[in-house]
């Protein structure tokens, strides 16, 4: 067995070294103020108002809107509490993976940009678990009430059934369409009509960054490789 191959994998690659832990500190900081942000809205929201309510901030197009949802982002369900419990496991799982894949880039020096996308992701994965696993415990119900913390009656589900808190709903076109147009005439159109928080959100953006990044990456890879054929 060659060197090469015996260094194929190496746990000490995935643990953070002396030299890599002062590249940590950005991403640490931002996964701590966006789980930070996102439970501390989501906590007033439960504390504060019934499934259904809404707050209007800048008139109809911008609403905190309060709804639950059952599994995946943007309100998405998936398969009932077999499927939740999946899907939260899977969450787990992905988000312990991140974290070595974190100390894994700081220590191969890969680029701010790169480590910060993932690191809003994991942060956006944190929100949403904590979540599914501990809001069903800590919280009884929002339906038709305000939800109380901690209650003698005890919670609305079991641990890693709760279900995720989503606020920020932008319905900037919500109207009727005309009659005349075929199949739809008549119908509500709203445009966006998704419900999501903080969480999702930083996921969303840090998927969107690492795409990005990776485009440009692989372009500057290619004007590289482009110039040393031509000398």
């Amino acid at each position: 067995m060659t060197d090469e191959k015996k260094k194929g994998f190496n746990i000490s690659d995935f643990m953070p070294k002396e030299e890599s832990k002062g590249r940590l500190i950005m991403p640490c900081i931002v996964i701590f103020l966006i789980v930070l942000a996102d439970q501390i809205l989501k906590i007033w929201v439960k504390t504060h108002m019934q499934i259904g309510d809404s707050i209007p901030i800048f008139g109809n197009w911008f609403q905190i809107y309060f709804v639950e949802n059952e599994g995946m982002a943007f309100g998405m369900a998936f398969g009932g509490d077999g499927g939740k419990l999946v899907l939260t496991s899977f969450r787990i799982l992905a988000s312990i993976a991140m974290v070595f894949g974190l100390m894994y880039m700081a220590n191969n020096k890969a680029r701010t940009i790169t480590i910060l996308s993932v690191a809003l992701i994991y942060a956006g994965a944190v929100g949403n678990i904590i979540d599914s696993c501990f809001y069903g415990v800590l919280f009884n119900e929002s339906f038709y009430q305000v939800a109380e913390f901690m209650p003698q009656s005890g919670g609305y589900a079991s641990f890693m059934h709760g279900r995720v808190v989503d606020m920020f709903y932008f319905p900037i076109i919500d109207m009727v369409l005309p009659e005349w147009m075929p199949l739809v005439g008549g119908k509500n159109f709203t445009f966006f009509n998704a419900i999501f928080n903080i969480a999702d959100s930083a996921i969303t953006v840090g998927v969107a960054m690492l795409i990005i990044d990776q485009i440009i990456a692989e372009k500057k890879r290619k004007a590289e490789v482009a110039g040393n054929v031509e000398q």
